[in-house]
């Protein structure tokens, strides 16, 4: 299942080898760097989105036996497709070989963002980086050991030899612009373009039968059972609906994602709590047609995060006429206009009330909260249009 920043690495591979112009992959894998060809970026696409097949594992990456078995067939097909391959201090002599002069590279990930690579991409042409958000430097009691550290050196690689930095909302841009003053930076070169939201695919044959013999009224929480995602607040909510209603009245709740990191807590109370199973339910792997399943039989989609940097949940679901109930963070009023119901994560008595009355109107499949009017997510075709008219 791709996160959201795989969806853009592939999103841009996709529209970069559609164009009329030879379009290189610059990858990094645990024993160097690598660059794709032209010629091999279309396979690599076509692989990438689960057309085509990744090839045989490699002695190499046997020798990584930790790695995750798709990863290790992924980096050995493309270390067989590579045009070149290098180590660290090779980069810039790799590109001066093989890539033309005045190429414009596209840095769209987390990978690569070191002064290093940068500096090797700038002797060959211009940079674009796309920064998701600064929430690591934001709100550092969320993050893993190590990550706030990691980050901050990432952005400094991109506020110091970036040529333009496109940011996913106005937002990002305003936060980029603060840490760049902190930091007695330049400020860099920016565009603001949202990035494209594909209304989610909807197959009920991908739901397991547990989930499809789920009964309305139930709502959806999706996304990465992390801190910063408050799932807390709502197994509180749960937990109050579970002393104060009838078993019969209490709707249900969803809560869809991967486990993540420093949240044992969370984690505690999903393995050990009497409501899990009964009222509460939780699913870890759910594929892109179960996701927009779920969500369509839902009264709901619920996203009580503390930060956020774009919002492609509740963006999904209202893409799908799925009813939402959000905290009410800036960059979601910038996203997601008045279609959600906002409520701060701090009243817990708004929260509850809402999700009782869409339980009640169960407008799973009718409405989304605002009318008749249909909430239009943002394109690739407008992002990129937003992106290529500005280089």
């Amino acid at each position: 299942m791709f996160t959201g920043i795989d969806r853009v690495e592939l999103a841009y591979l996709k529209h970069f080898i559609e164009e009329d112009v030879p379009c290189y992959l610059f990858l990094k894998t645990w024993t160097g760097y690598l660059l794709v060809g032209p010629d091999q970026s279309r396979n690599a696409a076509a692989q990438l989105a689960g057309a085509e097949y990744w090839g045989r594992d490699s002695i190499l990456g046997v020798m990584r036996r930790r790695a995750h078995p798709l990863k290790r067939r992924a980096e050995a097909t493309m270390r067989r497709q590579s045009l070149a391959r290098c180590l660290r201090n090779d980069v810039s002599k790799m590109l001066a070989r093989h890539v033309p002069q005045g190429t414009t590279y596209f840095n769209v990930g987390h990978s690569n963002l070191d002064e290093n690579v940068m500096a090797a991409w700038q002797s060959v042409g211009d940079v674009s980086v796309l920064v998701h958000d600064t929430i690591p430097l934001d709100f550092p009691e969320y993050q893993r050991a190590g990550t706030v550290s990691r980050f901050e050196e990432k952005l400094h690689a991109v506020l110091g030899s970036t040529k333009r930095v496109i940011c996913i909302s106005r937002e990002t841009e305003k936060a980029v612009r603060l840490w760049a003053r902190n930091w007695s930076l330049p400020q860099p070169a920016s565009v603001v373009a949202p990035i494209g939201v594909t209304s989610p695919t909807v197959d009920f044959g991908e739901l397991s039968e547990s989930l499809r013999a789920l009964k309305s009224p139930y709502f959806v929480a999706l996304g990465t059972i992390e801190p910063r995602k408050n799932h807390s607040f709502l197994l509180d909510i749960w937990a109050q609906l579970i002393r104060e209603l009838k078993v019969a009245d209490i709707p249900r709740l969803v809560i869809a994602g991967a486990r993540g990191w420093e949240n044992s807590q969370v984690f505690n109370r999903l393995d050990g709590s009497p409501m899990m199973g009964r009222q509460v339910f939780e699913v870890n792997d759910l594929g892109d047609g179960a996701r927009g399943a779920l969500l369509t039989g839902s009264s709901g989609l619920l996203f009580p995060t503390f930060a956020e940097g774009f919002g492609l949940p509740p963006m999904e679901a209202l893409a799908l006429n799925v009813p939402v109930i959000c905290s009410d963070l800036p960059v979601l009023r910038e996203n997601l206009a008045d279609f959600p119901i906002y409520a701060p994560v701090n009243d817990m008595y708004l929260w509850k009330q809402s999700i009782l009355q869409l339980a009640g109107q169960n407008l799973g499949q009718t409405g989304n909260g605002k009318g008749s009017e249909k909430f239009a997510p943002p394109t690739w075709a407008d992002h990129f249009n937003t992106v290529l008219k500005s280089a």
